[in-house]
């Protein structure tokens, strides 16, 4: 006789969420996710404007093997769902006064290229990119993979070793303290300030721990998937559909449903979607963590100390038709700011958008044909900004920023932009927010803004209700594909 399967239920199909109903059904769970979109991926998601294809978000992709692990679990052969090119050069750097640099892959050729174009030291970067290979093997499998809130992760031999070396992680330097103190040039600094954007944060105020994440490019690449990034989302949905795994779009969670047992404990009982009680013996919550609460738990006790840490940044993104092909654009492209510290300053303190902001442009159709018409490009022109806290007129800021941009970008460009933009829609923090969910359209949930930030995310599991559990960027171990995978893998390893 066939024993029941116990049921899970996903709340959001992000990427997220998708992964984690894989992984629950590879362990013999019976498993419903919800969408309140009609679509899925959540920002890993994708849309098409008069014959263009734009990933409506992330578009930078590392780890490929947090991808083809789920594959492999499942028994299937990664590449029949999946596949991806490797980029080379991985972005190419502009300066208004004309300086044009190419991060290229191979970390020789890449230090080669910044000593040439910016008179820095090769010995001085190819040691830089050492440490950041040594801090990510030491906080990789230990702080990313594993759940900080269970003592198990910090009692085993491999823990140990990690905790030993933990003065190598660099915490009680900001990001920019160490590259100010490790670079001669200002335009080098710049470069690796840079990745404290990746978890939307600052490098003047984020630990310089971050420094492992260059390593993710020049240790492990950059690739983009054929299809698109939102085929890591097309690809995960199929598989969990093979398995068995039910998805509902159009479907809005409203309550998480509780029930106290014999010990008086609270655990799960279901949800609500509508006025329809789903009974269920696990639940898995793929929304921002502090919508999980004050939506779907509005009676029940938060940690506010952990919901109201400091936000991460937003994004102002234009997606444009162009009727033209650029050559001088690659894949991913970043004209810098002429001053980095304050356009982070006015993002996180006074909580605006600076004159001359940091533009980065995404143009799959360099390696995607069929993402533009033939003599087109696609462009995703995004900056960063500060999430929406009520104060800021967005309408106003949102027309002043796209002149801001077009002028830096005809500054720097051979020739005019405008005459060849023929079709636009914009993306701000308030629609973010409204699409995902994300507290006041914050990509990566709380900033890594102090050197205790790891610690004040949300665990992956809830501590005071059973069979809750959590998943997604506004956790551990953070946003961006690899670590929403990973919260994944860790929310199924918890889950029995």
């Amino acid at each position: 006789m066939n024993q029941e399967k116990k049921k899970a239920l996903v709340i959001g199909a992000g990427i997220g969420g998708i992964a984690v109903s894989v992984r629950l059904a590879l362990k013999g769970f019976e498993v419903e996710v919800f969408e309140a979109n009609a679509y899925a991926g959540g920002k890993l998601s994708e849309f098409w404007l008069e014959g263009y294809r734009y990933d409506a978000g992330p578009s930078l992709f590392t780890l490929p093997e947090n991808v083809e692990e789920i594959f492999l679990l499942a028994g299937r052969k990664p590449s029949d769902y999946f596949r991806y090119q490797a980029l080379d050069p991985v972005t190419k750097y502009f300066w208004d006064d004309g300086t044009r640099l190419y991060a290229h892959a191979q970390k020789e050729k890449f230090a080669d290229e910044v000593a040439q174009k910016l008179g820095e030291k090769k010995d001085t970067i190819l040691k830089f990119l050492a440490e950041s290979k040594i801090k990510n093997d030491l906080v990789g499998e230990l702080f990313l993979k594993r759940s900080l809130h269970k003592s198990s992760t910090f009692l085993n031999r491999k823990a140990l070793k990690a905790i030993l070396k933990i003065h190598k992680l660099d915490a009680f330097r900001t990001m920019h303290q160490a590259n100010f103190a490790t670079f001669e040039k200002p335009k080098t600094v710049q470069i690796f300030n840079r990745y404290a954007t990746y978890n939307g944060s600052s490098p003047y105020l984020a630990p310089a721990t971050l420094n492992i994440i260059p390593d993710l490019e020049f240790g492990k690449g950059a690739y983009l998937p054929e299809g698109g990034l939102f085929s890591i989302t097309k690809s995960l949905l199929q598989l969990g559909e093979e398995l068995g795994v039910k998805y509902h779009f159009g479907s809005p969670v409203t309550q998480i449903l509780l029930e106290n047992n014999a010990k008086n404990k609270n655990r799960i009982k279901g949800i609500k979607v509508g006025e329809k009680t789903i009974a269920a013996e696990v639940v898995v919550s793929n929304m921002d963590i502090v919508q999980t609460y004050r939506k779907l738990l509005p009676h029940f006790p938060a940690p506010e100390a952990l919901l109201e840490q400091p936000k991460s940044s937003s994004a102002l993104i234009f997606y444009w038709n162009m009727n033209k092909k650029f050559p001088e654009l690659d894949v991913h492209n970043i004209f810098f700011s002429n001053d980095y510290e304050k356009e982070f300053r006015e993002i996180f303190k006074n909580k605006t958008i600076i004159d001359d902001p940091t533009v980065y442009i995404f143009i799959s159709s360099k390696k995607i044909p069929t993402d533009a018409p033939a003599e087109g490009e696609n462009w995703f022109v995004m900056i960063n900004v500060p999430h929406n806290d009520g104060s800021q007129d967005w309408d106003t800021l949102i027309a002043k920023a796209r002149e801001n941009i077009l002028q830096k970008l005809e500054k720097n460009m051979i020739e005019a932009v405008r005459p060849h933009l023929i079709a636009e829609r914009i993306l701000d923090p308030r629609s973010i927010e409204a699409r995902t969910s994300s507290f006041g359209g914050a990509l990566y949930g709380n900033s890594s803004n102090n050197r205790y930030a790891a610690f004040l995310r949300h665990a992956n599991f809830s501590q005071t209700v059973q069979n809750l559990y959590f998943c997604g960027g506004s956790v551990h171990p953070g946003g961006g594909i690899p670590l929403v995978l990973s919260s994944a893998k860790i929310v199924a390893d918890l889950v029995n």
